[in-house]
């Protein structure tokens, strides 16, 4: 590292925690042999960050005083954290000093497990990807094909690519507190005690408004159930078909890890349906004997293919006769070269089951969404949410129906298209420049982009574990996937400005050149 990383030992300031010298590694390299000095420091301060004793941000001491400390020369410790700084574990700052990127992963640890084995009916599970053994990381031990997702949420690392998350720096935080005061202010005392377990009448009110203007669909606010986001919609959808008599539901294959998930654990099997250029496979689904299907037809995840007219003739006419569809509206409005497409619920209302959200327009924290399912089903959802929450908050409930009346989600949407535009644009041209040989999938549409590594012999999650010691998290491919096929990586976008993502790509395309 230069000279001016030291500059910090004389006074300036900087948000990170220091590390005051080196007492933090427990280390003596005096009787070392000189050679191999700078590797048992290098190991060492690793360690430390791999155990949480440097924490992500915190800053290391300057080169000259840790030097003096462990009475080995200058040399020795800027070669251990030029060492770390290749491997993206630090970075330096100028006068801000030398400060931990991204937290290591010790070479035993693996890396991006497999998802657990799949049904019978499925397809080989893929096996289990060791940590490179010549890369350090953050320990990634998911117990629980279930934890994956969540285990990677919390690894520190300095970009994070990972799929399904908007620009969070956009949330309308004046609006909201505008329509909060407003709303608080109208409120009766009343209206602080227990709710209607389906919803406040005015957010169903204005629920219906935003998907007739948005989304073709013509709905009474009688028939909507208010939820908390798409996966509890998912929950209450498979408790009410498994009470039912329904024991299988067909999904998308390649598809949503988490939606599949949230079906097996309301103890549903799981059925995987090819998915190809024209969407779900028709064929497929009538042949699999599966009684219902979830599926992404406006933007699939994680493809971003569109449900071709062909294929919606064909699943309408599978409903009609007597099939059940739930149609997850996943990023349906994220849209930037192409029409907007109809959602099934409005061609067929008495045979889809519609879910969405305002996770990926204004915030996941939110968990406020919503529920359409055929009147059969109604009452039985209505009482699936009474006994698991007795409804969702009232007060955010309220807020979000003063934005949708108001024309402010609308105008917030507007805003973020743009912001996601331009970040989509800077993705592209990042992949073209450090990914040769990527092929990109669903560019048009989203929050998201696909890209598959058709004839490479590596694993992606090898290529996702590499990435990750670099201190750039993105989700391997072959999480989404039941049955096997090209390695890939599932991208997000919209949270990071254009140069942040800019800077992961060439990160990952640095991860990908080692693994030739």
């Amino acid at each position: 590292m230069d000279r001016a990383k030291d500059h910090h030992s004389q006074g300036s300031k900087t948000t990170g925690r220091r590390a005051g010298g080196s007492d933090f590694l427990q280390l003596d390299l005096r009787e070392a042999p000189p050679g191999s000095r700078t590797e048992r420091l290098t190991a060492r301060i690793r360690s430390a960050i791999a155990d949480g004793t440097l924490p992500l941000g915190s800053r290391l001491p300057p080169s000259r005083v840790l030097a003096a400390e462990l009475g080995v020369s200058r040399g020795v410790v800027t070669e251990a954290y030029q060492r770390l700084a290749d491997a993206g574990q630090v970075q330096g700052r100028g006068r801000a000093g030398t400060t931990v990127a991204a937290a290591p992963l010790p070479p035993a640890a693996p890396l991006f497990p497999a998802v657990p084995p799949a049904p019978a009916s499925a397809a080989p599970p893929a096996r289990l990807v060791p940590a490179p053994s010549d890369e350090p990381g953050e320990p990634f031990r998911a117990g629980a094909g279930e934890a994956l997702v969540d285990a990677l949420r919390s690894v520190p690392c300095r970009i994070d690519l990972s799929p399904g998350v908007p620009d969070l720096t956009a949330f309308p935080r004046t609006a909201w507190l505008q329509a909060e005061r407003r709303v608080l202010g109208a409120l009766t005392p009343g209206d602080f005690g227990y709710g209607n377990p389906q919803g406040a009448p005015a957010l169903r009110t204005a629920v219906a408004g935003w998907l007739a203007r948005n989304r073709g669909i013509r709905a009474d606010p009688g028939e909507i159930v208010i939820v908390a986001g798409v996966a509890q919609a998912l929950a209450l959808v498979a408790y009410v078909l498994r009470e039912g008599g329904v024991h299988r539901v067909a999904v998308e294959d390649p598809g949503s890890l988490g939606a599949r998930q949230q079906l097996e654990y309301g103890r549903l099997e799981t059925v995987p349906v090819p998915v190809d250029e024209g969407g779900l496979d028709t064929a497929a689904l009538r042949a699999s004997g599966a009684p219902a299907v979830l599926l992404t037809p406006a933007h699939q995840f994680p493809t971003g293919v569109v449900l071709d007219g062909e294929r919606r003739r064909e699943l309408l006419g599978w409903a009609a006769d007597g099939g059940l569809v739930v149609e997850d509206d996943y990023d349906a409005e994220h849209r930037y070269d192409r029409a907007p497409v109809p959602a099934l619920r409005a061609l067929l209302p008495e045979g889809v089951c519609y879910a969405g959200s305002v996770s990926k327009l204004l915030a996941p924290a939110l968990r406020l969404g919503w529920l359409l399912v055929p009147p059969r089903l109604r009452d039985a959802v209505v009482a699936a949410k009474r006994y698991a929450d007795l409804g969702n908050p009232v007060l955010a409930q309220l807020v979000l129906a003063r934005l949708m009346d108001s024309g402010e989600l609308e105008r917030h949407l507007r805003h973020v298209r743009r912001r996601h535009r331009r970040r989509r644009d800077a993705m592209l041209r990042a992949i073209a420049a450090h990914l040769p040989g990527a092929r990109v999938h669903g560019a048009a549409a989203g929050l998201h982009l696909m890209v598959t590594f058709d004839g490479a012999a590596f694993e992606d999650t090898a290529l996702a574990a590499r990435a990750l010691a670099l201190g750039v998290k993105a989700h391997p491919l072959s999480w989404h996937r039941v049955r096997p096929g090209a390695p890939g990586l599932v991208l997000g976008y919209a949270a990071g400005p254009p140069g942040e993502l800019e800077e992961g790509i060439a990160l990952l395309g640095r991860a990908r050149s080692r693994l030739r």
